[in-house]
């Protein structure tokens, strides 16, 4: 992609009836940089172009003379191969199509943002990248340079925190939990968001989609909070076991006991009920949760292309395959195969015809 920036700056400058001398007493530069750069014969610093849109009262895609029309139909091409990308786990596919998508749109915040969420995921232990200790050290640097960045820069808000949230989680995984509380520290407060708020100023026709996009929103908040309690190692076993159900049952609370989209999470939260029971020494408990966690890794392998539910609470929510996000490339059986039930709770039971029925439903 040609990139006129060169010759918007001396347009945009003369508009303004500035000479090169005090524009670049403006970005504390020196003439000879604004000349060059004028002249085609480089380009100014990435970090200067946000500054000197704001000093022209332009975008920086008008600065650097991208047709907005072309640049976003092509962003949009990057971005729909990159989320088939990451509904794959092909995380370092995603990590290729993110660095061409910015290094031919370099101050695209979106490209950005999912280039730093690649680095970020590459990085997880969770998934089956064999690499993933080293990718958190490889890829440290260049996650904290693009999120301070994008602190900094990215103009819009919903962007930037996400980023910013990102940033300081990197800290965190990294050992620098000091600095990562600094930056969680900049985010606003629940009671001060958007959602919170706006309530007051709908009109009638958008209160009801309002509504339950915020409860949808907030049960995710909730039954985050709650995993996060259940699996703390705060509780003991029995009152983890308590929390853990109530999750499940809030589950089909708020669904109206229909199975979740999200058929995942609906396999995950049972399968660490099962395993709170094989440490309780109840194997019949344990099998029957473990049955539920198996019927919904199968649900979630064969799951459609789209698929739709309604409830009354939430509403209709449609959702697409390649919406789901993961570091793996195995299937849900494959992982609850070869990695959840590889757990030391489950070794007193493998002989069991139970343990080899779970087994076969998940082969």
């Amino acid at each position: 992609m040609k990139l006129n920036i060169g010759k918007r700056i001396k347009e945009l400058r003369r508009s303004k009836d500035i000479t090169q001398e005090e524009f670049a007493e403006c970005l504390g530069v020196s003439y000879q940089s604004v000349s060059r750069w004028e002249n085609g014969v480089c380009y100014p610093d990435m970090e200067l172009l946000p500054i000197m849109a704001d000093f022209f009262g332009v975008t920086v895609d008008s600065l650097i003379g991208v047709d907005d029309a072309i640049e976003k139909e092509k962003v949009c091409r990057y971005l729909e191969e990159f989320q088939n990308a990451i509904s794959k786990g092909d995380v370092s596919n995603c990590i290729e199509i993110a660095r061409k998508g910015v290094s031919e749109f370099p101050n695209n915040y979106i490209l950005l943002n999912k280039l730093m969420f690649a680095l970020f995921v590459a990085g997880d232990d969770d998934g089956n990248i064999p690499e993933w200790k080293e990718n958190r050290k490889k890829y440290d640097d260049e996650i904290i340079s693009i999120g301070e960045r994008m602190m900094k820069y990215c103009p819009d808000p919903d962007l930037r925190l996400e980023a910013t949230a990102r940033l300081a989680f990197q800290h965190c995984e990294m050992g620098r939990k000091r600095e990562g509380r600094d930056v969680y520290e900049t985010l606003p407060s629940m009671e001060q968001c958007r959602e919170q708020n706006i309530w007051w100023a709908l009109e009638d026709n958008e209160k009801l989609p309002f509504l339950r996009e915020k409860i949808r929103n907030e049960y995710n908040i909730l039954s985050s909070s709650v995993w996060l309690l259940g699996e703390s190692g705060c509780l003991s076993d029995e009152e983890s076991l308590a929390v853990m159900k109530k999750l499940y049952d809030l589950q089909g609370i708020i669904l109206d006991n229909q199975n979740s989209l999200d058929s995942w999470g609906e396999a995950t939260i049972p399968f660490v009920i099962a395993e709170i029971y094989m440490r309780l020494n109840d194997t019949a408990s344990a099998f029957n949760y473990l049955n539920k966690a198996a019927q919904a890794a199968k649900r979630f392998d064969e799951r459609p292309d789209e698929q739709q539910l309604n409830s009354l609470l939430l509403g209709e929510i449609a959702q697409k395959r390649t919406d789901f996000q993961t570091s793996d490339t195995r299937t849900l059986c494959e992982i609850m195969k070869e990695t959840w039930l590889s757990d030391e709770e489950f070794d007193s039971v493998r002989d069991t015809d139970e343990y080899k029925e779970i087994i076969k439903t998940i082969s």
